[in-house]
């Protein structure tokens, strides 16, 4: 993956994470709603019944309680059902309820002096989106409604001095202010956020590489000899709980030969060739590295010792066969040695036996394979 498409990924999933965090906070306010709608009816009830209240109780129930609290409901329901059938509009469908279920609070509590700093709730409200635009429509809703209320609703104005009007357009201004810095402040926040992941992904990633560089060779991109190491010694534990494996060592006959003869860049072409049919034939499970030089070690699961051996004579057939131009028309052949792990061996005996295997391929002709049960 490259660090521009790494790039692409952090800011897509950080979108997508972002969606969905404001989708959850709309249906907050939702439910919001509902609660707000239901304290309001319980104190309402609670100041008819226990406090003063200079209503009677039939204009109480239907005037001040009821039909108020249905209006509020069916304006909750609405921005709901907007909030699930058309999420584009959800953000102005939640704050024109949020508006006008304050529009109601302030109109049927209006003795209550500071009863309209409620109107100023939906604009702070409005910064956990992030999104100066939404604040400041918002904002202008609050100010439709005030501005409703203060022209048609005759009480509300009668309480209104011409202080508390000037205290309440300077609290829309001051408060606006503020929203619009917070929402600013948590851009830079959330920015700086991204940028964090996309450093730390960035790390992750380029410490794999390293990781992965570090255990394979350069030129085969097979595991190298430390790598083979690590996995000889978790195959011996499984070994010993029964799960016993073969170790092949191979080996290029006469590759000085070709270094010489032909340099060493035709040998690393060779190196590469050989690996290549390596990886080919292996199966997942199985574990292929360059040893050193010209040697490769092969550790086999799963699989039966005639299939195994079936498996690196393969590779020896098939390189056989395989003639280069480059090399005169000849074949690259080798020699491989094969064992079967047993629970008598430690690790050193089970290898310096195999080795033994190829050096035995080796001196009785090359290009075949030892096992110590057969050799081809």
């Amino acid at each position: 993956m490259t660090i521009k498409n790494n790039r692409f990924f952090s800011s897509a999933s950080f979108a997508a994470i972002e969606k969905r965090r404001q989708f959850r906070y709309a249906r907050g306010f939702v439910w919001t709603y509902w609660s707000v709608i239901g304290a309001h009816f319980l104190a309402q009830l609670f100041a008819f019944r226990f406090l003063p209240y200079e209503a009677a109780a039939h204009d109480f129930y239907l005037r001040i309680l009821l039909y108020p609290t249905l209006l509020m409901c069916g304006i909750t329901a609405a921005a709901h059902a907007i909030l699930v059938k058309a999420e584009r509009f959800s953000f102005f469908s939640i704050f024109s309820a949020g508006t006008m279920i304050s529009m109601i609070i302030v109109h049927l509590n209006m003795d209550v002096r500071i009863i309209a700093a409620v109107m100023l709730l939906p604009i702070f409200a409005s910064t956990l989106f992030f999104r100066l635009s939404l604040t400041w429509i918002t904002t202008a809703l609050q100010i439709v409604g005030f501005c409703v209320l203060y022209r048609w609703d005759f009480w509300f104005r009668s309480y209104m001095s011409d202080f508390d009007l000037l205290a309440i357009v300077l609290f829309f201004a001051l408060s606006t202010v503020a929203a619009s810095f917070i929402i600013v402040s948590g851009r830079d926040l959330a920015f700086d956020l991204e940028a964090a992941m996309f450093a730390q992904q960035q790390l992750l990633v380029e410490n794999t590489v390293m990781s992965q560089r570090s255990k394979t060779d350069a030129l085969t991109n097979l595991y190298n000899h430390m790598s083979f190491h690590e996995f000889y010694d978790k195959a011996m534990e499984f070994a010993d709980r029964g799960a016993p494996f073969h170790l092949a060592l191979i080996d290029i006959d006469n590759f000085k030969s070709i270094n010489d003869t032909f340099g060493h860049r035709m040998g690393d072409t060779i190196l590469a060739t050989v690996a290549r049919v390596i990886k080919d034939r292996i199966s997942p499970a199985d574990i292929a590295s360059r040893y050193g030089g010209e040697e490769f070690a092969l550790l086999l699961f799963e699989q039966s010792f005639e299939e195994a051996y079936a498996l690196v004579d393969g590779i020896r057939a098939e390189l056989a066969k395989s003639y280069h131009p480059e090399l005169d028309g000849r074949a690259v052949t080798v020699s491989v040695g094969l064992k079967s792990y047993s629970n008598t061996l430690t690790k050193e005996n089970l290898f310096e036996k195999v080795d033994a295997l190829l050096y035995e391929a080796k001196r009785t002709g090359k290009n075949k394979v030892a096992s110590g049960a057969l050799t081809v």
